[in-house]
């Protein structure tokens, strides 16, 4: 019996999607149990840490094998919302919303809502009408769901290693429906997948590395990652305002070309 190499690839960066939703089934698990303390809060994100590291190198993989399939589309954000919209929304709700009540659970269920959103609609641009994907593009329309469940992990983290910060319950829900429609907004963001490098991109990425390694080394290095990540959605609400700027200016620009 011979085993055909090339489909056996496939299965590969699959794999790694799915360790990923292990990932963030067993934080779930471990939120589950009682009591929950910040140890198990902390053990929580750090499972969210590593499935966002499985989820970066599945594309990658793929993409290196050449083995790109509509099904690894479909399956790898059928696995975000597990691991970067369920698992973050009870992990953040049980640490904090939950002081709100019904209210806390419902900012929680509107993370979940809107990263599922924006990865239906990641899905349909992103596949061709054949049904084959397409090839990644320099921006992504809304905010990444691991982008957004990074954020509010690396809070838990950075609470957990330096004490209690000032995110109070009601800080924690206006972050969260911030990010949520930062998720569903047609905001470009970059996907570092086609990155080609300009002055503005380097300026705008050197800027944030040089505020994160001073974050780290004079702050505490677990507040590094939190400015990092938000760092990032601070780059595509920038470049946002200033496409839109460049917008405005060729719209009056043309206006005054228009003959009276």
């Amino acid at each position: 019996m011979r085993v055909d190499l090339r489909k056996t690839l496939f299965i590969l960066p699959n794999l790694f999607t799915l360790s990923s939703v292990l990932c963030g089934f067993y934080a779930i698990l471990l939120l589950s149990d009682q009591p929950r303390t910040d140890e198990t809060f902390y053990r929580a994100a750090l499972l969210i840490i590593f499935a966002l590291f499985f989820d970066g190198i599945d594309g990658r993989v793929a993409r290196l094998t050449k083995t790109q399939s509509a099904i690894g589309v479909q399956l790898d954000s059928l696995a975000d919302v597990i691991s970067f919209g369920v698992a973050p929304a009870v992990l953040v709700y049980h640490w904090s919303l939950s002081e709100l009540g019904t209210a806390g659970m419902l900012v929680g269920f509107v993370f979940v809502a809107a990263g599922a959103v924006r990865l239906a609609r990641f899905n349909v641009v992103s596949t061709s009408d054949e049904g084959q994907p397409n090839h990644p593009g320099k921006y992504m329309q809304g905010l990444p769901i691991p982008a957004a469940a990074g954020i509010l992990i690396s809070i838990v983290v950075a609470n957990t290693l330096t004490g209690k910060l000032p995110f109070t319950p009601i800080i924690i829900s206006a972050l969260v429906i911030m990010l949520s429609v930062f998720m569903v907004s047609s905001m470009p963001f970059r996907s570092f997948k086609d990155l080609r490098l300009n002055w503005r991109t380097v300026f705008l990425i050197s800027g944030a590395l040089g505020v994160t390694v001073w974050i780290a080394l004079r702050v505490h290095p677990s507040m590094a990652l939190v400015w990092l990540l938000a760092a990032y959605v601070i780059i595509g609400i920038v470049e946002s305002l200033i496409a839109l700027m460049n917008k405005a200016r060729d719209g009056i620009a043309k206006a005054g070309q228009r003959p009276l």
